[in-house]
């Protein structure tokens, strides 16, 4: 015979103050229907989890129903499969914030997110993998992501915090150029001889061919820009010294 599920807290909180709740919390809920024989306290308590997931509510009492289920038996496996099919029917938040709880109650360290995983989650076109080939052209870290390879050619650039590129000309003897689309976070666009210009997501710069220009991130945020190159006659990219520290700390 399993043993009698007990249950005092609706006296203890609620006594005086609503003791018809108190009593069909812990004489009814928990002394009848939680100790009735037909399912197992096993089973009651995952159908538990599943109601209270389904209905939103991820507050202490779940967290105490996940540890009520690991008290009767339910492993990490099952509750990790629980949580999933559950999902599927009742919302992908849901099963995020339910998995988030489940974790710490089955002693599994939750793991933060990086800088990086941050600052992905802000903007819709991917990150993409580390630009070493062109590394020893930038001050920082990079990243490089295609967008597309057919008819024009379209990269999405990020640039981690203070990361920027060497300045260079997009050389073309004819027609030629780059085009810029900052899709997040802030960083800068300045052409040989002239002022910088601030980039947030939206700001579009126009690069014609022949003109010396570097891009990157402002000292204190990431950035990423779709790189569009512009088809031309002749065309090739020289790259030349980088941006001096002295100017960059000049921008805000």
């Amino acid at each position: 015979m399993s043993e009698k599920i007990v249950q005092t807290a609706g006296r203890a909180q609620l006594g005086d103050f609503a003791p018809m709740f108190a009593h069909l919390n812990d004489d009814v809920l928990f002394g009848e229907v939680w100790n009735e024989d037909a399912i197992d306290v096993k089973s009651k308590c995952i159908i538990t989890v599943v109601s209270l997931m389904a209905s939103g509510i991820t507050d202490s009492s779940l967290t105490y129903h996940l540890q009520n289920a690991k008290a009767h038996g339910v492993s990490k496996e099952e509750i990790a499969a629980i949580i999933t099919h559950a999902t599927m029917y009742v919302g992908w938040p849901k099963g995020w914030a339910v998995f988030r709880q489940a974790k710490e109650v089955w002693n599994e360290e939750v793991s933060e997110l990086s800088e990086m995983d941050k600052y992905q989650n802000t903007i819709f076109f991917p990150i993409g993998e580390p630009n070493d080939a062109y590394a020893q052209y930038f001050v920082g870290q990079s990243y490089l992501a295609p967008v597309s390879t057919d008819q024009v050619p379209v990269f999405n650039v990020t640039f981690e915090p203070g990361c920027r590129n060497n300045w260079h000309i997009h050389h073309a003897s004819k027609n030629g150029g780059q085009m810029l689309i900052c899709v997040g976070g802030r960083g800068f666009y300045q052409e040989w001889g002239k002022g910088p210009i601030e980039m947030t997501p939206g700001t579009v710069v126009n690069i014609p061919a022949n003109v010396k220009h570097w891009h990157g991130a402002a000292p204190d945020s990431w950035f990423s820009h779709l790189a569009v190159e512009i088809a031309g006659e002749d065309t090739s990219t020289e790259w030349l010294e980088p941006v001096s520290d002295e100017d960059y700390s000049r921008l805000k």
